[in-house]
């Protein structure tokens, strides 16, 4: 875990080299300065020797702006190099995310991959800082400050052996119990993040409803939450600076007291004592500051783990190797498919599934919520991959072709319009970004939506704000049909994707795609009988399962549950 996570370092690896160099110099400096102060005082001051206590005290002030100008260096290398680690890192997520599949994004769900690209990497970019300056101080600090403290009395130096034990025990306490704390604090803010990002996206239903109360209950309820989880996670870490300062000040007043003594019996000089005070001081800072790198180290080690998860997801959708396949034609095959959102094949979505689709026909698929009709088409393009048997489309099957390839043959407007901030015309050439002006607005007025673009006042310039908020849920549908039509595929599919525009309109666009993509394989999937009824073939599906196939008149003659939806939307409409 820790090697492919620390990989990431990157170009910043000379800044993290360089840091521990920088804190050598640093270290090397603060343990001499005690050892002159020393000579200062029992071979300057007590002998009347101010000349020399003039050049000692130089060289002191130089020491000290050398430890001071190694310092600054170390810090500077040490947070170049970690927000350089923690950028890298949070770039390889993304990509990694980019990379999944739908399943795979099921997994995590996307409030946890927004905390685990946010918190948990912040998280470890600063035990990443803390350990690249910490991790090399304090074993240095320590091991100098102690020689040179043995170097001066090591009678005093016994003092260490209780200091030891009572902060190493500390620490093992701290770290046993705290990590499973902080890992359910991450999940609580998981939770959080995802109620944070529903409200959000569903603004407008809240105030509609009247809901604000209710979900500003839901959110301290949640915070509570977060707060809770947090305390009870922190309150073990914070325990720990109290212990190491008792620790400290008790061994200080120990060395006062039986190094005072040792003073008036002449066993140790006035200088030697001062300066042995300061090497305890350094020696006891030093067991702290590791004390805290092995609590930070807890504290980051959950965040690790939900990191590294993600980098070792495996994508459940992979390209092909050497792929060179292109689609011949926008025919699709179906061959025994069965699928399961679960790879269970006792518990499927869809079940012996075979279809033929000729390039160029219309089809249409009806069928109530819940009978899969998303399920089948979203197998074309790859979005999800079939549990058993065979999709071929333009003579090859799926796994045959590159994503990049396949899904460039295939447009798919989803039953979720997803618009993004921008202009229209930056949204409309995410189907082709060389579209010419004049190409997009052909697109556009296949798809009933030029006329009211030219209503705004920036035209195709117009800014949608944040998920197309500026435009209504047809006007969002329409775009989306524009995009989709700009990539020119050979194979098209409209999944409930005119539910909501009017009828005219939606026989406007029909009429389109009939006039101008008569060589395109359309699939249409639609909870209106109207939208699909002049479709050269129309599906029926229930309960995963296809129940019949044929035009409209056909059905209306075989198919029960195709009667009856027509006869329901027929009243409806005669009421």
């Amino acid at each position: 875990m820790y090697k492919t996570i620390l990989s990431h370092i990157g170009k910043y690896k000379k800044q993290a080299i360089l840091s521990p160099l920088t804190i050598v110099g640093e270290v090397a400096m603060e343990v001499l300065i005690p050892a002159v102060m020393a000579l200062i005082i029992d071979n300057g001051i007590k002998k009347g020797d101010i000349g020399y206590v003039a050049k000692m005290g130089g060289l002191m002030v130089l020491m000290s702006i050398f430890s001071l100008c190694f310092g600054a260096l170390a810090a500077r290398f040490s947070a170049v190099a970690a927000m350089g680690f923690a950028k890298n890192l949070r770039s390889a997520l993304f990509h990694k995310v980019q990379d999944f599949s739908f399943s795979n994004v099921d997994k995590f769900s996307t409030a946890s991959l927004t905390t685990r690209l946010t918190t948990d990497v912040t998280n470890i970019q600063n035990a990443f800082m803390m350990f690249v300056r910490m991790a090399f101080r304090s074993p240095i600090m320590l091991i100098c400050a102690t020689c040179m403290a043995i170097r001066q009395n090591a009678k005093l130096s016994l003092v260490f052996l209780f200091a030891i034990p009572v902060l190493g025990g500390s620490v093992l306490f701290i770290i046993s119990k705290a990590h499973p704390r902080f890992e359910k604090m991450l999940r609580q803010y998981d939770s959080m993040n995802g109620k944070i990002q529903e409200n959000l996206i569903g603004i407008r239903v809240v105030k509609a409803f009247a809901r604000e109360e209710h979900e500003k209950k839901r959110f301290e309820e949640n915070t509570t939450a977060v707060r809770l989880a947090q305390v009870s996670a922190e309150k073990l870490v914070i325990m720990g600076m109290p212990i190491m300062q008792l620790v400290m000040y008790m061994s200080i007043a120990a060395i006062l007291y039986f190094g005072g003594h040792m003073a008036v019996d002449g066993d140790i000089a006035t200088g030697e004592l001062s300066s042995f005070i300061m090497y305890v001081g350094q020696i006891l800072m030093s067991l702290m500051m590791l004390s805290m790198l092995f609590i930070m180290f807890v504290v980051s080690r959950a965040s690790l783990q939900r990191v590294y998860e993600v980098l070792q997801e495996e994508p459940s959708i992979k390209d092909a190797e050497n792929a060179e396949v292109s689609a011949e034609d926008g025919s699709v095959v179906f061959d025994n498919v069965s699928f399961s959102y679960y790879d269970d094949m006792k518990n499927l979505a869809l079940e012996k599934i075979n279809l033929r689709i000729a390039s160029g026909e219309t089809i249409g698929i009806i069928g109530g919520t819940g009978s899969s009709k998303t399920s089948l088409v979203q197998l074309i393009p790859r979005l999800y991959d079939a549990t058993d048997g065979r999709v071929i489309v333009g003579g090859h099957d799926v796994k045959e072709y590159s994503l990049e390839t396949l899904r460039d043959q295939v447009a798919m407007v989803l039953q979720k319009n997803v618009l993004f901030s921008g202009t229209i015309k930056d949204n409309l050439r995410w189907g082709d970004e060389n579209a010419t002006d004049e190409e997009i607005i052909e697109a556009c007025k296949s798809a009933c939506a030029h006329d009211f673009i030219m209503g705004f006042p920036n035209g195709y310039d117009t800014d949608l704000g944040q998920g197309g908020v500026n435009v209504s849920g047809g006007q969002k549908q329409r775009l989306c049909i524009a995009r989709a039509l700009l990539k020119k595929p050979k194979i098209i599919i409209l999944d409930d994707s005119t539910s909501a525009v009017d009828t005219a309109t939606d026989s406007s666009i029909r009429k389109a795609f009939r006039e101008k993509l008569a060589d395109t394989t359309t699939i249409i999937i639609a909870q209106r009988i109207s939208s699909v009824m002049d479709a050269d073939r129309i599906i029926v599906m229930d309960g995963g399962r296809i129940t019949d196939i044929g035009t409209h008149d056909e059905l209306m003659q075989k198919s029960e549950i195709y009667r009856e939806v027509y006869d329901s939307q027929q009243k409806g409409a005669d009421e």
